[in-house]
């Protein structure tokens, strides 16, 4: 009875749209779909009550709604705590249609209020120079923010940011100034103080006015997507609702793939935007007539009426400019020579080469070891034939084969995850057989996912990187070679996430009444956690490497655990599986202590460290010109001795493979790409302790090194 009164209202409220100010039929139904889809399919459904609604108040006040505290006053925030104990309320009331959404239209109203407000004062605060002299403070970090008393408390709040704006740019012209005459540079033009100060505070506006343009532009279904996941996220951090055009941007990412024109951009100051470079094999490059350095000023689809995306966000402009497929896109461009032409392309799918595992040989005057670097575990999302990561580090593993390495380095450092399924093909790249990873569903149902074909693509000395950002099925790979002990895991601890979401289309089963409020979107919701093979499980912990580097930010709170509601760490029983036996581990730690214990770098790295710990809380700036200008002389010559952290290693460089080397051949631009690229590898110190650490262990088949008892 409930839905069809739900149906009722919204199929009555389609001629209208509107039911309350900020609040239509189609949020009210997709409110409903929403919540539905997260009680029936989430690990770990939440009870929607009152502690339930406090905890959504909180997150979208103190984090969502105005997370820099720079809009709304106290008294806003006291208005709106009135129902921080009855959206459970609002919640539950919109199955029959009854929901009013009060807090959330009075929280819209209230921020398109203080928005227009503060519009207005950043264009009369920079109309005149600030008192450089004067001595107060910015507070940079928003956490430690609290929101206005009053609107003379407010303004002040602007006023100090948009000093600290303007000082910022000062100083750093005036480096730039004093670094010339130093280097009797004429290329760089010396100005007056004030000429300097008039230059700083029309930068500073111009940044705010393309800063309020945006906030501007957001449309209400952003804000109320950005509502909605406030409620997501009380449920953990990684379920959350996705616009149509959202879901499809993390499509893209995660398969390295789009469908458009091959064209990178760039937005000029006059709108324009500029092509900075051509993809190889792309939709333009087959065309041939657009070139880098050409300016776009229209476009049109087909042979409809061009629209002119000068005033447009370059967001906004690429959208016109990608398309389906086979569409013809026309382009009205500038030459570099002051010539206007119509260059017509149709468009087709474009590989994002980056997205990709790539590789390169390291030689370190002991061994040559082979090196893939992988972005992140994609696979086909957009059901395009797009690239998978487990294939495709299968042939740079053949590539590195043909080169006769020794040994290789898996680096997953940054890497946030992606396919379950992928982690599990790609850990089958090493092993013959067995368990991967364990997940557990809703009411304890609980698989072994596994790998079962026999065929190991490297049966070599193998080891994984890993650090603070690498996350989900980048720890599903690295526990797994951990605990088979088929690689030495090398870096920093892992981030912590060990849960599996999965898409639900919110679109799924609609009668054909409710067809004019597709599309949806979808929901990414946490329907699995999985465990490791020994039992232990990742989630909150991470993947603690076998050989621990220094970090520079082993004292900041970053991970899982620092992010806001995440689940629970449990265990359950461990798998059956044999584990390999090549790895002397006592050996392989002790050598690579003695060389980081002496290594000038890693002692750098250490000192960075202790140092970012002790100013990682002095978050306030000073607002006098001159003090500010000796703290930040004094934080640059502090930082001076960090400038070697990235200096060449003695006999250590890494290489492109041939074969990439003549493929990239071709495309100058690319290869100059990919070449920067491995001579960035050569001074990664990281980098360089891995391939030692390879190369200190036995060369060989280790297939033949393993175990037959489980444990």
């Amino acid at each position: 009875m409930k839905k069809s009164l739900l149906l009722i209202a919204v199929v009555v409220a389609l001629s209208s749209f509107t039911i309350y100010k900020f609040v239509s039929a189609r949020h009210l139904f997709l409110m409903e779909r929403l919540m539905g889809a997260l009680t029936n399919l989430h690990y770990r459904p939440v009870t929607v009550d009152d502690a339930f609604s406090e905890k959504v108040y909180n997150l979208y006040i103190n984090k969502r709604l105005d997370p820099t505290k720079k809009f709304l006053l106290q008294s806003d925030v006291d208005q709106l705590a009135k129902y921080r104990r009855s959206i459970d309320d609002e919640i539950n009331a919109v199955s029959t249609g009854t929901s009013k959404f009060e807090f959330y239209n009075l929280s819209v109203e209230l921020y398109i209020k203080r928005l227009k407000e503060r519009e207005i004062w950043y264009k009369e605060l920079l109309a005149k120079p600030f008192d450089y002299a004067k001595e107060e403070e910015f507070e940079s970090d928003y956490e430690k923010a609290k929101f206005s008393t009053d609107e003379a408390a407010a303004k002040d709040e602007w006023r100090r940011l948009l000093k600290y704006q303007v000082i910022a740019k000062i100083d750093e012209a005036l480096n730039r100034q004093e670094k010339a005459k130093e280097k009797s540079d004429t290329t760089v033009k010396i100005l007056s103080f004030d000429s300097l100060e008039v230059d700083a505070r029309r930068k500073t506006l111009k940044a705010n006015a393309t800063y309020f343009k945006r906030l501007n532009k957001v449309k209400e279904k952003e804000r109320f997507a950005n509502y909605l996941n406030c409620i997501t996220g009380i449920y953990d951090p990684h379920t959350e609702y996705f616009a149509p055009v959202d879901k499809k941007k993390f499509d893209e990412a995660m398969s390295g793939q789009f469908e458009g024109i091959g064209a990178r951009l760039q937005q000029k100051d006059d709108g324009a935007l500029k092509i900075t470079d051509i993809l190889l094999g792309s939709p333009s490059y087959k065309q041939g007539e657009l070139k880098k350095d050409d300016e776009i000023y229209k476009v049109a689809q087909g042979t409809a009426e061009p629209v002119d995306i000068t005033t447009m966000e370059i967001d906004d402009a690429i959208l016109l400019i990608k398309g389906k497929k086979g569409t013809e896109v026309r382009l009205t461009v500038k030459r570099p020579n002051g010539e206007m032409k119509v260059i017509p392309i149709t468009r087709d799918i474009v590989e994002t080469e980056e997205t990709y595992a790539k590789a390169a040989i390291l030689n370190n005057g002991k061994k040559k070891i082979g090196y893939i670097y992988l972005p992140t575990f994609y696979a086909d999302f957009t059901k395009n034939g797009a690239h998978k990561c487990a294939s495709d580090m299968r042939k740079e593993i053949e590539k590195l084969k043909a080169q006769n390495i020794t040994g290789l380095i898996v680096d997953l450092r940054d890497n946030g995850g992606g396919s379950l399924q992928e982690v599990v093909e790609m850990a089958g790249l090493f092993i013959s057989k067995g368990p991967v990873v364990q997940v557990r569903g809703k009411n304890d149902m609980s698989m072994i996912m596994e790998d079962y074909n026999p065929d190991i693509a490297w049966n070599g000395p193998l080891s994984v990187m890993v650090n603070r950002n690498s996350a989900s099925a980048s720890e599903i790979l690295a526990a797994a070679m951990q605990d088979y002990k088929r690689a030495i895991i090398v870096g920093t601890p892992s981030f912590g996430k060990g849960t599996v979401q999965s898409f639900v289309d919110l679109d799924q089963q609609l009668i054909p009444q409710m067809d004019s409020l597709k599309p949806l979107g979808q929901v990414k919701i946490t329907m699995q956690k999985f465990y490791r093979i020994n039992g232990g499980a990742t989630q909150l912990k991470g993947v603690t490497p076998d050989v621990v580097f220094p970090d520079p930010y082993a004292f900041f709170d970053t991970g899982e655990k620092d992010m806001d509601h995440p689940m629970d760490w449990d265990e359950m029983a461990k798998a059956n599986y044999s584990y390999f036996t090549y790895i002397d581990y006592d050996k392989v730690k002790k050598a690579s202590e003695l060389r980081t214990k002496v290594n000038p770098t890693f002692k750098l790295i250490e000192t960075e460290a202790k140092e970012l710990k002790a100013k990682k809380d002095d978050t306030k700036y000073n607002l006098s010109l001159d003090k500010y200008r000796a703290e930040q002389k004094e934080w640059r010559e502090q930082n001076k001795k960090y400038e070697n952290l990235k200096k060449e290693i003695k006999d250590f460089n890494a290489e492109l493979l041939k074969v990439d080397i003549t493929r990239y051949s071709a495309d100058t631009t690319r290869l100059g790409r990919e070449n920067r690229w491995a001579k960035n590898l050569s001074k990664d110190v990281y980098v360089h302790e891995a391939s030692n650490i390879l190369a200190d262990m036995k060369s060989g088949d280790v297939a033949s090194m393993v175990s037959t008892n489980p444990k």
